[in-house]
């Protein structure tokens, strides 16, 4: 499984009130290139094309929970599939998530896959969410 990488910038927005991880509507984008964690909005990720089952702007990623035990918080998300039609769909490495109800789309984190991913026409991927601990925690 990728491993969660946070957006540096993500941790002011949140102590700013930019995020509210319950309600805001997160969705899922998909690049070649290589995040950085001094980005800040959607803008800054080159996502690619939107053809073939991808669609700009990403897909929604649905609220699994999102809860505080013991004084940790802990947002779950449901997985993200994207599904190649009408050719291939990629090539991609990341998936970046962002709060796509904030006002300059505010990146939250990334997942790297360590290789190129290309999905083929009628194939699947699926960002796959951790149940168990969360996409984040905040302690």
């Amino acid at each position: 499984m990728a491993t969660f990488n946070k957006f540096n910038s993500f941790v002011e927005a949140l102590a700013e009130k930019v995020h509210n991880l319950q309600s805001d509507t997160l969705k899922v984008v998909l690049t070649n290139s290589a995040p950085s964690a001094s980005n800040t909005v959607l803008a800054d990720i080159t996502q690619i094309s939107g053809t073939n089952g991808y669609t700009t702007g990403g897909t929604q990623a649905t609220l699994g929970s999102s809860q505080q035990t013991g004084g940790t918080y802990k947002l779950v998300l449901n997985d993200v599939t994207f599904t190649a039609s009408g050719g291939s769909l990629g090539t991609f490495r990341y998936a970046v998530l962002y709060n796509d109800t904030a006002t300059n789309d505010e990146l939250i984190g990334w997942w790297d896959y360590g290789t190129a991913v290309t999905i083929t026409n009628g194939n699947s991927f699926t960002v796959d969410f951790d149940a168990s601990n969360g996409v984040l925690t905040i302690a």
